[in-house]
């Protein structure tokens, strides 16, 4: 019988049907609503960013470099510009003095980047964007509402009262771009009964985004090790003949392990544990490899939490530190006794300068 997709789809249901091939994973009922949703708003606020280059464009033609003086053009400072620019205002100082009191550059910065030569073509250009992005920001809007009362239904449906949420252990910006137009992190609280966000790299809205992919309760994985599995960051042990021949990560295109990858690469720079193992993995096997691990332990943490109820508690970078250097002197101890020596601690010499 020749191979062809239809017998190799015959061969895999057969296999199925004996119980050989285990189910994929598919989040069901208003899992899979919840992800429609926020996938739905991740496309929304895509389309709008294109947008906004079609305004940073209109802008440099009539030789107005808003973009160069100010961080974000849809920020207070820049959209409250644009919108007097489109009512007719053409005042440099006038505009100017639109900036919001948070802006880092100054009134006369913004006045000089303010004088351009404001073509009707341009301004018909900049008006449409606008907008556009306008109106991309009030369909987000709409998912959120329906992201929202999502999260009150399972919440429901769970019927658990798990009480207030408890205050951050750690400051959170409450000004993201983007933001969701609810207390994301409450919502999370009352669905799942532990704050996620506690975990290192872990904000409300990536939270969200993984609840999202891999439900509320994750019980789809039996250990902690199915799930990094699933997610393809654990090592793919190939072995022959009794010989590892490789132990690489799988590619894989999974949201999820994205999303994570991406928290592992912000709390690269945080001075917490986590922050401190991927700094000395870095420095040791590279980058990549680092985001992989750390991704790896936030996953672990992640599905303690949700499925187990853990509570992270940060011990901090010093301490991780230590530990580490703990058990580095240990394994030296150890080795040195298997070949029939014994450590002893450098004695300071006598009368030695201290620097």
């Amino acid at each position: 019988m020749p191979k062809t997709d239809v017998s190799d789809a015959q061969w895999l249901q057969r296999l199925h049907s004996f119980g050989l091939l285990r189910a994929s994973f598919r989040p069901k009922g208003q899992i899979a609503e919840l992800r429609a949703y926020v996938c739905q708003r991740e496309r929304l606020l895509e389309y709008a960013a294109s947008h906004i280059q079609h305004m940073q464009k209109a802008l440099t033609e009539m030789n107005v470099q808003l973009h160069h003086v100010v961080a974000d053009i849809t920020g207070a400072t820049g959209l409250r510009i644009i919108r007097a620019i489109l009512a007719g205002e053409r005042d440099p100082e006038a505009l100017a003095s639109l900036r919001h009191y948070g802006c880092h550059a100054s009134a006369e910065t913004i006045t000089k980047a303010l004088t351009g030569s404001y073509r009707s073509e341009h301004l018909f250009a900049l008006e449409q964007a606008l907008a556009l992005y306008d109106a991309y920001h009030e369909k987000v809007s709409a998912c959120d509402v329906r992201i929202e009362a999502v999260l009150k239904e399972l919440s429901i449906h769970r019927g658990r009262d798990h009480g207030a949420v408890p205050p951050p252990r750690r400051r959170q910006r409450t000004d993201q771009a983007n933001a969701l137009a609810f207390d994301v992190r409450a919502a999370l609280f009352a669905l799942l009964g532990k704050d996620v966000t506690a975990i290192d790299g872990l904000g409300a809205y990536l939270s969200l985004k993984l609840v999202a992919e891999c439900g509320d309760d994750l019980s789809s994985w039996p250990s902690a090790k199915h799930f990094t599995s699933w997610l393809g960051l654990a090592p793919s042990n190939k072995i022959s003949g009794g010989k590892m021949l490789s132990s690489r990560t799988r590619r894989s295109g999974g949201r999820a392990a994205a999303l994570l990858r991406l928290a592992a690469v912000t709390v690269g720079r945080a001075d917490t544990a986590l922050g401190a193992f991927y700094r000395r993995l870095s420095a040791r096997i590279g980058k990549a490899k680092a985001v992989t691990a750390t991704a790896r332990k936030i996953a672990v943490l992640f599905y303690n939490a949700v499925r187990h109820g853990m509570e992270y508690v940060d011990p901090g970078a010093s301490s991780y530190e230590t530990r580490y250097r703990t058990r580095v002197v240990n394994n030296l101890h150890r080795r040195a006794k298997a070949f029939g020596f014994v450590l002893q601690p450098l004695q300071p010499i006598a009368g030695a300068a201290v620097s």
